[in-house]
């Protein structure tokens, strides 16, 4: 697997290679969206993009745990985790790139 990581500079120079805006409107757009998405999923609230997934925060309640060294039982108490589910256009991408064929947006 590519060891490639997009970074937040990285999606504002797209948004403004795309868009047109400068690159600080750029920037605080990129913000935005991301804090947009983080807030909400704070509240609770799933988050669904349209053509690429689902972001939501499940709740995980107490369990008894095993320490891998020591085989001694651990409590792991109730949280929170962040679940993501890729939508299947997005999937369908995913495999068609892995599979050499071009994807539906004609983009690689």
């Amino acid at each position: 697997m590519a060891g490639s990581t997009v970074t937040r500079a990285q999606l504002s120079e797209a948004v403004y290679q795309e868009v047109g805006l400068s690159r600080n409107e750029s920037a605080d757009l990129v913000e935005s969206v991301l804090r947009e998405i983080s807030n909400s999923l704070v509240k609770g609230e799933s988050v669904k993009i349209s053509s690429f997934g689902s972001f939501y925060v499940r709740e995980k309640g107490q369990r008894i745990g095993r320490n891998p060294k020591t085989g001694e039982e651990v409590p792991i108490l109730p949280r929170r985790v962040l679940v993501f589910r890729p939508s299947h256009v997005l999937k369908d991408r995913i495999n068609n790139t892995l599979s050499g064929r071009p994807n539906e947006a004609g983009h690689d």
